[in-house]
């Protein structure tokens, strides 16, 4: 019997990434998954991967009307929801003196409304004794520059699990964040402009700082956020799990 047998599960932004790993693991451990992603024929491509006891539901999680859609979906077909992974985000690379409104609008529309409307939304399908899983960032602590909008967007994701910890308490609802460090994803290529020499630069750049001397994997998330979905974690609530080879703590 899987960590996650007879459980139902949404992971958003889980086309690619963090968060198709993540359904693949939450599948393997019993659950039946539902994931979410903007872009239909990748998100096909998931479900293909992922294989068995997964939905895949078109939508920008940036769209109230979307994640209505979702949630009445989900409610239909399954009635509630045991595990929320809101994982969908993104970010790009812009200094101080180019802040645009439509970037600006853009980075916290994605990481910050969609997350938090998400959860919102979930919460009627929610039983007690829920989890919920926000993806952050390790820029929750550092500056990085040239990121800075993002950087703000995830330490408001930190913020929130603190407060929604003690929001939800009564209903053993249990809230917990993980925090990614230097991860090999398609992201990667997206902030880098699909430029092999820039992605080259910056993958080693980000593996020379942390600890373990190199970038970590997809599935290395998806394992903790499994721990921090299941039962394993039944004492830990409000947590900022750093699953990033040392980068922050030493």
């Amino acid at each position: 019997m899987g960590k996650l047998s007879g459980k139902i599960a949404l992971v958003t932004g889980g086309n690619s990434g963090i968060g198709l790993a993540t359904a693949k693991r939450f599948v393997a451990e019993g659950a039946y998954v539902y994931i979410t992603g903007r872009r239909q024929a990748s998100l096909d491509e998931a479900v293909k991967a992922i294989g068995s006891n997964v939905t895949g539901v078109q939508g920008d999680v940036s769209n109230l009307a979307d994640l209505d859609k979702l949630f009445a979906q989900i409610k239909s077909e399954k009635g509630k929801l045991d595990v929320v992974f809101a994982n969908a985000g993104g970010g790009e690379f812009v200094s101080i003196g180019s802040y645009t409104e439509e970037h600006f609008d853009k980075t916290f529309n994605i990481n910050v409304k969609g997350l938090v409307f998400t959860v919102q939304k979930a919460l009627p399908l929610l039983p007690d004794g829920a989890t919920i899983i926000l993806n952050a960032s390790i820029v929750s602590m550092k500056g990085f520059p040239a990121f800075g909008v993002y950087n703000a967007t995830k330490a408001a994701v930190r913020s929130f699990a603190r407060t929604w910890t003690n929001e939800l308490k009564d209903r053993k609802i249990r809230v917990n964040v993980v925090s990614p460090g230097p991860i090999d994803t398609p992201a990667i290529d997206a902030i880098t402009g699909g430029d092999p020499a820039k992605k080259d630069a910056f993958t080693t750049q980000m593996a020379s700082g942390v600890p373990l001397g190199r970038m970590g994997e997809a599935d290395e998330i998806a394992k903790a956020v499994v721990f921090l979905a299941s039962d394993d974690s039944s004492y830990v609530a409000g947590v900022e799990l750093f699953v990033d080879g040392g980068f922050v703590a030493v």
